[in-house]
């Protein structure tokens, strides 16, 4: 495994293992935490010594698993990065309150990288919490006392608020959504060379995009596979990413046992992407985007929604249709219609009524969390039109 240098004596593998996507039981909303534990022993044995886990992932229970997966390893042979959930935080007591609980959680006395979370949608969601309520001070308290290493925070904005944020320093380290279809759409690279011009290490979440990048559509992946037709589409995701140079390390929220040791290849054996390589990749992404793909990643910050909806499910169903051009939709015209149509109405029925996109409200409060800034009642509607019209 590949590890990269934060300082002479802090070396960090490439992969890091992210956990808000891990295998669930059958048909409930527990994790399956002997599958999980499986993967992360596999990743421990294989050099990776990164893990990033937060307080709302998997209803809380994503810090209590790693906290027990990982108490079998030296507390000095791992990483772990955790983070305040930003928007829970209405006064200082809340800060204190959850720091500890989360220490409690995860079986720890320190963590090692901890970040303010999911920072950036707009102009006041950092201020409010960390400047007028203290709780940056509280939190750079927390690191001259040692219960924190290192202090960041995760970043879902655009590069003005990024500076602004960057303004109270100092940090020690920023998360950034990275990947190649991010780069121009959601200005990710401008990003990215903002923190190179401040010296500061960037982690990376989201490299394949929730898992899209790794998916991709039928033309996409032919494309990938006639260049090289032994690596997978979520390797050349991950390449991207590691071939920056400020690039610390590459979380990855991985669900299956298969996805671990697919990934473990990428930094066991890395080499940056050369500029043919960049070519394909350019071509790739191309023949996704023309696909119409709604970009969520599948975080649920938009959940639970007031009016029912399953938001993530629903564009999950409208995404996988549309990259494998099922959907005449998604190439922003009406005509076309063939039989590919039923598998999107077959895939979408399978969402209970009550869940659908027709239940919206257009309530707004779903897209003011969307760390993608999709404007998520517009696509509702767009999605309950579509289904009316060919249910017809």
């Amino acid at each position: 495994m590949i590890k990269r240098d934060y300082s002479p004596s802090v070396q960090v593998s490439l992969l890091g293992f992210g956990t808000m996507r891990l295998p669930l039981l059958p048909g409930k909303a527990e994790i399956n935490t002997a599958a999980a534990a499986e993967m992360v022993d596999l990743a421990y044995e294989n050099g990776v010594n990164y893990f990033d886990t937060a307080y709302t992932y998997h209803n809380g229970q994503s810090e209590v698993f790693i906290g027990q997966a990982l108490q079998k390893y030296p507390r000095d042979s791992f990483f772990l990065a955790d983070k305040m959930p930003t928007w829970l935080v209405h006064h200082l007591s809340d800060i204190r309150r959850i720091f500890a609980h989360q220490l409690e959680k995860c079986r720890v006395s320190y963590f090692d990288f901890y970040l303010c979370h999911s920072v950036g949608k707009n102009d006041v969601d950092f201020i409010g919490p960390y400047i007028k309520a203290g709780g940056l001070d509280y939190l750079r308290d927390l690191k001259a006392e040692g219960k924190i290493r290192r202090l960041g925070f995760s970043f879902h904005g655009n590069p003005e608020r990024l500076k602004k944020i960057l303004s109270h320093g100092p940090w020690d380290f920023v998360q950034l959504q990275l990947n190649y279809l991010d780069w121009d759409v959601m200005q990710a690279g401008e990003l990215y060379r903002i923190l190179e011009e401040h010296n500061l290490p960037c982690t990376v979440m989201e490299p394949v995009r929730g898992g899209a990048l790794a998916t991709l559509c039928p033309k996409s992946l032919e494309i990938l596979k006639a260049y090289a037709p032994d690596k997978s589409a979520a390797s050349w995701a991950l390449r991207f990413v590691a071939s920056l140079p400020n690039v610390l390390t590459v979380l990855s929220g991985m669900s299956a046992p298969e996805q671990v040791k697919d990934n473990l290849h990428t930094p066991s054996a890395f080499t940056p992407l050369i500029e043919e390589e960049r070519r394909v990749l350019d071509l790739a992404l191309k023949a996704y985007v023309e696909t119409g793909a709604i970009p969520c990643t599948g975080c649920r910050y938009c959940m639970d929604c007031p009016s029912g909806v399953d938001i993530p499910r629903v564009f999950s169903v409208y995404n996988r249709c549309a990259a494998t051009l099922s959907l005449p939709i998604s190439f922003s015209f009406m005509h076309g219609i063939n039989r590919n149509t039923q598998t999107f109405l077959d895939e979408y029925a399978k969402i209970p009524e009550e869940n659908r996109a027709h239940n919206c409200a257009g309530c707004g409060l779903c897209a003011q969390q969307c760390p993608q800034h999709i404007r998520i009642p517009e696509e509702m509607k767009r999605i309950a039109d579509l289904t009316r019209s060919l249910a017809k």
